[in-house]
C-alpha cells in the first residue's frame, strides 16, 4: 500500500502529464458555487476518476472534475466538487488534493462553503470571510505518524485564515456593495443538520456559521505552508428559537444566486496576487 507521500506523488505526476503550468492558487469550489468556473480560462479539466489516489464525489451538485487554467491572469486550478467526512472517506484522503496543489507549486489555498447562519445579524445570500474556525469533526487529517517532507509535526495556528486576504477581500466587497461579515466557522460531521440543542450549544462556544466541510483542508493547508482564504455562503438561518425544516433545493438555489458576488471577492482576492 502506498504511504501518503506517495500518493501525492502518483496524481501530481500524472496532473503534469495532462497539464503543464504552474498553479500560483488551488480553488475548492462547495455547494453551488460551479459557477466560477465560467471565468476560468479553461486549459484542461480531469474527471477525479481518471486522477491516481483522488476520490468520487458523492455531494449533491458537487461535479467532481479538476479544472486547471487562468483566472484573472493567475494560473489555478479548481475543484468542482469536495469531498466530506459524511460520506465515509477518511481526512487524509479527502484533503489529498489539497497536498497534490501544494505539490505543483500553488502557495495559496482558496475554500468556500455554503452553511448555516447562526448569528442574528446575518442573512441568506450574505458572505462570511472566515477568521477562525472550530474543528468539531471529531477526526484531523493529521493523526498518525507525521511526515516531515509535507509538514512539522505540531503546525501553529494562530493564524489559519491568512488576515491579510480577509482585509483584501472585504475591501473588494465594499468596492462592490457587496454584504460581508467576518466570522468563526465551526465544522461538524453532518449529514444530519443540528437539533435546537445543537445550535444553542455551537453559538455559545463562539461559531456564527456551521458547515461540514472546509476545516480539514485549511488545517492541511496550514500544515503544508499555504495561506488560506475562506468565504462561507449562508444558504440557511439556523436561529434555534426560529427554525424551520431545511430544504436542500431552497440552499442550493441560495448559493447559485450569491456565486456572482463570491466571484467578484476571489476575483479581487487574486489580483492582489498579481
Amino acid at each position: 500500500m502506498l504511504d501518503l507521500f506517495d500518493k501525492i506523488n502518483a496524481s501530481t505526476v500524472f496532473i503534469k502529464s495532462q497539464w503543464s503550468k504552474t498553479p500560483k492558487a488551488g480553488i475548492i469550489l462547495g455547494t453551488g458555487l460551479g459557477p466560477l468556473v465560467e471565468q476560468i480560462k479553461i486549459d484542461v479539466t480531469i474527471d477525479y476518476g481518471d486522477i491516481p489516489n483522488f476520490l468520487k464525489s458523492t455531494a449533491t451538485s458537487h461535479r467532481g472534475r479538476l479544472v486547471c487554467g487562468e483566472l484573472n491572469g493567475l494560473p489555478i486550478m479548481a475543484m468542482e466538487g469536495r469531498h466530506h467526512l459524511y460520506e465515509g472517506y477518511a481526512l487524509k484522503d479527502i484533503t489529498l488534493p489539497v497536498r497534490v496543489m501544494k505539490a505543483l507549486g500553488a502557495d495559496l489555498l482558496v475554500v468556500s462553503n455554503a452553511c448555516g447562519g447562526m448569528n442574528p445579524y446575518f442573512r441568506c445570500g450574505d458572505i462570511m470571510l472566515i477568521e477562525d474556525h472550530i474543528n468539531l469533526l471529531g477526526d484531523n487529517p493529521l493523526i498518525g505518524i507525521n511526515d516531515d517532507r509535507l509538514g512539522p509535526r505540531f503546525p501553529d495556528m494562530c493564524e489559519p485564515y491568512c488576515q491579510e486576504l480577509v482585509n483584501r477581500a472585504l475591501e473588494v466587497a465594499r468596492t462592490n456593495n457587496i454584504v460581508a461579515h467576518k466570522g468563526v466557522f465551526v465544522a461538524v460531521a453532518g449529514p444530519n443538520l443540528e437539533t435546537r440543542a445543537e445550535y444553542r450549544f455551537l453559538r455559545a462556544i463562539g461559531a456564527d456559521v456551521v458547515g461540514m466541510s472546509t476545516v480539514p483542508e485549511v488545517i492541511v493547508a496550514v500544515h503544508s505552508g499555504m495561506r488560506a482564504v475562506g468565504f462561507s455562503v449562508i444558504t440557511d438561518m439556523c436561529l434555534a428559537d426560529a427554525l424551520k425544516p431545511a430544504n436542500v433545493e431552497e440552499i442550493i438555489a441560495t448559493a447559485n444566486e450569491a456565486a456572482p458576488k463570491l466571484t467578484k471577492l476571489v476575483m479581487g482576492v487574486l489580483a492582489g496576487e498579481q
